[in-house]
């Protein structure tokens, strides 16, 4: 609480809200820095709600999980527009597998930050083909605080930052793990994309 001076009362801080991206390549961490940055806000004894597309079951349907099985309890959501309307009193939103949301999770998110609320958001930024996926260059656009973490090359161990699909399916959406795909440099990437 701050003290005004001239009139000795005493006033909250005003809340000011942020936008958080983390993006990058699968198996780059970007689950596990979520995590991470959620778990903080609760030791600060922040009111934290955490949500994610409910198509994302690979792991739990009500947790966010890692690949490297850091988890946290999650609300599974099929509409962006469900999250305006969960978060209630929240000081803190995290939102994970932010690609799989429409265009309307730009709107959402800027309406969260407008209350004064911290969303903290984790997502591919780019596709299987290497090309942006949509909407994270939006919420990259408007956050202020953009963190693009990487993996390491499955086949020559440089820094990886594209996601190479294994099989030769072509649907956009194509929920998987190992057995689906590899985290590649640009390199090793467009050698072996077809």
């Amino acid at each position: 609480m701050f003290i005004e001076p001239s009139l000795g009362r005493k006033r909250q801080p005003e809340k000011r809200g942020q936008i958080e991206m983390i993006c990058g390549s699968m198996f780059s961490g970007k689950t596990e820095e979520l995590i991470r940055r959620l778990n903080r806000a609760k030791i600060a004894r922040l009111k934290v709600e955490i949500f994610k597309p409910s198509i994302d079951k690979r792991y739990h349907e009500d947790e966010v999980v890692s690949h490297n099985e850091s988890r946290i309890r999650s609300t599974p959501v099929d509409f962006a527009e469900d999250i305006l309307l969960l978060s209630g009193d929240s000081d803190v939103i995290g939102i994970d597998e932010v690609q799989f949301f429409d265009n309307q999770i730009v709107s959402v998110v800027n309406k969260l930050a407008a209350q004064g609320k911290r969303v903290v958001m984790a997502g591919l930024d780019m596709d299987f083909k290497g090309k942006p996926f949509e909407p994270v260059p939006q919420l990259m656009a408007i956050a202020e605080y953009v963190t693009k973490v990487h993996a390491i090359c499955m086949k020559c161990g440089d820094l990886a930052s594209f996601s190479f699909r294994l099989s030769k399916a072509e649907e956009k959406v194509l929920l998987g793990e190992k057995e689906s795909y590899e985290a590649r440099c640009r390199k090793c990437f467009y050698e072996d994309l077809q």
